[in-house]
C-alpha cells in the first residue's frame, strides 16, 4: 500500500539521509523554491559521486535525451572505481507516458539497484502525479522520497537574508530584509542575486534603503502594492510616479491593469473573509496566494470601502475594454485609471 506522506516529510527524510551520508534510493524534487532544490541536489551529488570518477558514474537526462532505454541503461550501469552511481532526470513527466513505458518506470522504482541514486527534478514542469495509474503511483510513493521545496515563510526568509548579507561582511536590519523580500518575488533564487548586487554596490558595512533601491528591480506585484497604498492615501502624484516606474520597467500595460484588478479583488475578498470571521488560511485558499500576501491583504483591505471595491472593479473593466477597442494610448488609459481610483479612494 502506498505510504501517506505528511507535509515536509520528504524534505525531513532527505535531510536524514544526508546526515547519515546515505544518498541511495529514488527522489522526486519539485516546488517553487528552485534555489533550495539546486542546493540539495548539489549536496546529494557531492556525497554520491567522486569528482575523479564523475564522468563514469554520473548520468543526466532531459526531455531531449530521455528514453526508457537510456534511463534503464543509466540506473543499471555498475559503478566504476566507486561505490555509487547517480542519475538525474530533469523535467520528464513519466505519468504522461504510454502504458508500456509506465510499466517499465514502475519496475525501475520497485527494483532500483542499491548502489544507485535516482533523482527526478521538476523546476519548470509541474509535478502532478496521476494517481489513476495505481501501479505506477504505488511504486513511486512507496520507494521514492517526494521532496517539495515550497517558498519559505517570511520569518525564515528574513533570517536567511540577514545570514547571507553577513556572509558577505554586511549587516542589514530585519526591517530592510523584509523590504527587500517585498520588492522581489520572495524566492531565494531571486533574493540571492539581489543580495550579491546590493553587497557589491554598498561601500559601507551596514546596508541602507538607498542601497536596495539603487540596484534592485522590483517585481510587478510589489510596485502595484506600493501604488495602491498611495491611492489609499489619496496621493495621486505618488501613485502616478509608481505607474511611471512600471513603464520604465517595460511592463506591458495590459499586465499592469491585470495586476491592479487582481490586487483589488484580493483585498475585497480578504475584507469579506475578515468580516465573516475567517482568517489567513481562507484568504490563501480562495485567492490562491501564499501566507505573506494573505496577511498583507488582511492588513490592508479595510483601507478601502466596499463601495470603492465595486467602483474599482467597474473602472478596471472599463479600462480593459478601452484598451482593446479604442485607439487611445494604453499608457494614458492607465494614468486616467490611477487618477480616477485615487479620487474614488479619497471620497471613500
Amino acid at each position: 500500500m502506498a505510504k501517506k506522506q505528511e507535509p515536509n516529510q520528504g524534505l525531513q527524510e532527505l535531510k536524514t539521509a544526508l546526515s547519515r551520508k546515505d544518498t541511495r534510493g529514488a527522489y522526486v524534487f519539485y516546488g517553487e523554491e528552485v534555489f533550495l532544490m539546486h542546493y540539495y541536489l548539489d549536496r546529494l551529488k557531492k556525497l554520491a559521486i567522486d569528482e575523479v570518477t564523475e564522468s563514469f558514474n554520473f548520468h543526466e537526462l532531459n526531455p531531449e535525451t530521455f528514453s526508457m532505454d537510456a534511463l534503464s541503461e543509466a540506473v543499471e550501469a555498475l559503478p566504476m572505481m566507486a561505490e555509487q552511481t547517480m542519475t538525474v532526470v530533469d523535467e520528464v513527466d513519466f505519468f504522461s507516458m504510454d502504458e508500456g513505458s509506465r510499466e517499465r518506470m514502475g519496475a525501475i522504482f520497485n527494483d532500483l539497484p542499491d548502489y544507485c541514486t535516482l533523482v527526478f527534478t521538476y523546476e519548470t514542469t509541474p509535478w502532478k502525479p496521476d494517481k489513476r495509474y495505481k501501479k505506477l503511483w504505488e511504486a513511486v510513493s512507496k520507494h521514492a522520497k517526494l521532496v517539495e521545496f515550497p517558498k519559505q515563510d517570511r520569518r525564515e526568509l528574513v533570517s536567511w537574508v540577514t545570514r547571507h548579507f553577513s556572509a558577505r561582511g554586511k549587516v542589514i536590519s530585519q526591517q530592510l530584509a523584509g523590504y527587500l523580500i517585498d520588492l522581489t518575488d520572495g524566492t531565494m533564487t531571486a533574493l540571492s542575486g539581489e543580495i550579491a548586487k546590493i553587497a557589491a554596490y554598498s561601500g559601507a558595512e551596514e546596508i541602507v534603503k538607498a542601497d536596495i533601491d539603487a540596484v534592485t528591480e522590483p517585481v510587478l506585484d510589489a510596485v502595484v502594492f506600493q501604488m495602491t497604498d498611495l491611492m489609499a492615501a489619496g496621493n495621486f502624484g505618488g501613485a502616478l510616479l509608481k505607474l511611471q516606474q512600471l513603464f520604465k520597467m517595460q511592463q506591458e500595460p495590459i499586465a499592469i491593469l491585470g495586476a491592479v484588478g487582481s490586487y483589488f479583488r484580493r483585498l475585497n475578498t480578504a475584507r469579506s473573509i475578515q468580516e465573516s470571521g475567517g482568517g489567513e488560511g481562507d484568504v490563501m485558499r480562495l485567492c490562491g496566494v501564499a501566507s505573506y500576501p494573505a496577511r498583507l491583504a488582511l492588513g490592508t483591505c479595510r483601507k478601502f470601502s466596499k463601495e470603492f471595491y465595486r467602483k474599482a472593479a467597474e473602472l478596471v473593466l472599463e479600462t480593459d475594454y478601452a484598451m482593446k477597442t479604442s485607439y487611445d494610448e494604453k499608457e494614458r488609459l492607465l494614468e486616467l485609471l490611477v487618477l480616477r481610483l485615487s479620487q474614488e479612494a479619497r471620497h471613500g
